[in-house]
């Protein structure tokens, strides 16, 4: 990969801001459900591994170092490894020696860390007992008791829209991941803004190690029909004066299609009636609060029904 900041077109000293608006500039033209061109999904694939370097605080500092490589990986020793500033010399006879406070864990990863040869050893670093000495960081993860452990690659992080209909039906859905890698995800019914998906094996490949996670931050879209309350889902359905009165039925939408429903005779507005089985799939109802609307523009017959009828209802209002 080329170097990161050329890429992104920025410079070295560009701020976490400049580095995002220009990552997402490319992104806007590059990504592959924009631009379907094969040489526009590699470039997208290189501007995001770049984006995904220096986004990262601590990969930023030790790339800038010279600690890891633009793919991430870390170099043999360092910044500074072959200036003279990276060694401690000293004159003996005339003659200029050099050396270089190398680690001897470093020289294992160097050469396999494998078949028996003990670099703790030779150093005098010693087996004694349970040192359980472990790294932190930089090439394989050793225990100088006898155990090996590779190092993970670090999770990768992501947001999603989804309908409002798939968070409660849950589903297939799917995600592009760096690299315009596009993957087929379980969208679990229920699930709510802002919760997050663990992809396992998804995100940044780890050195000689396995690979990290993608997170998925889900981001539900609104409805103009419906809301949560929890499992169950909420619908306000108008009805006229006539239906309310005489009752009748009707057919409704819901996150998994039209169904029939009665509306009893004399419903109030405001009422609400339950439909089981209609919410969270597996889970929740659906709620559906009926509200009875008016003639918009004035209806005679209607209106001298009105003033002549002797309407035996007692007074609704008990404040």
């Amino acid at each position: 990969m080329a170097n990161p900041y050329d890429l992104l077109g920025v410079s070295k000293s560009a701020t976490e801001a400049e580095i995002k608006k220009a990552y997402h500039k490319l992104a806007r033209t590059l990504h592959p459900d924009v631009n379907p061109d094969k040489s526009a999904a590699e470039k997208f694939k290189a501007v995001s591994a770049a984006y995904e370097l220096l986004s990262d605080k601590d990969k930023r500092r030790r790339f800038d170092a010279g600690e890891i490589d633009e793919n991430g990986n870390p170099t043999p020793f360092g910044a500074g490894a072959y200036d003279r500033g990276g060694f401690g010399g000293f004159n003996r006879g005339g003659t200029y020696y050099q050396t270089h406070n190398i680690n001897p864990e470093d020289l294992a990863s160097m050469f396999g860390g494998s078949g028996g040869f003990n670099f703790a050893d030779i150093f005098g670093m010693g087996m004694g007992g349970n040192t359980g000495r472990r790294r932190s960081s930089g090439f394989n993860t050793y225990d100088f008791g006898g155990s090996f452990q590779e190092p993970s690659g670090q999770d990768v992080s992501y947001e999603l829209s989804i309908p409002f209909n798939l968070s409660v039906t849950g589903g297939e859905t799917t995600v592009t991941l760096a690299g315009g890698k596009r993957i087929k995800i379980k969208v679990p019914a229920g699930v709510t803004d802002e919760s997050t998906l663990r992809l396992k094996g998804q995100g940044q490949t780890g050195y000689r190690g396995k690979a990290g996670d993608a997170l998925i931050k889900i981001k539900v879209e609104p409805s103009h029909l419906y809301t949560r309350e929890g499992d169950n889902v909420l619908l306000t359905v108008p009805i006229t004066l006539k239906e309310a009165i005489l009752g009748t039925k009707i057919t409704i939408p819901t996150p998994t299609g039209e169904v029939a429903m009665k509306v009893p005779p004399y419903t109030s507005s405001g009422k609400t009636l339950r439909l089981k089985g209609k919410g969270v799939t597996g889970k929740g109802d659906l709620l559906v609060k009926l509200t009875i609307v008016l003639p918009e523009t004035p209806n005679r017959e209607l209106s001298d029904f009105i003033a002549t009828w002797k309407d035996p209802t007692p007074n609704p209002r008990k404040f």
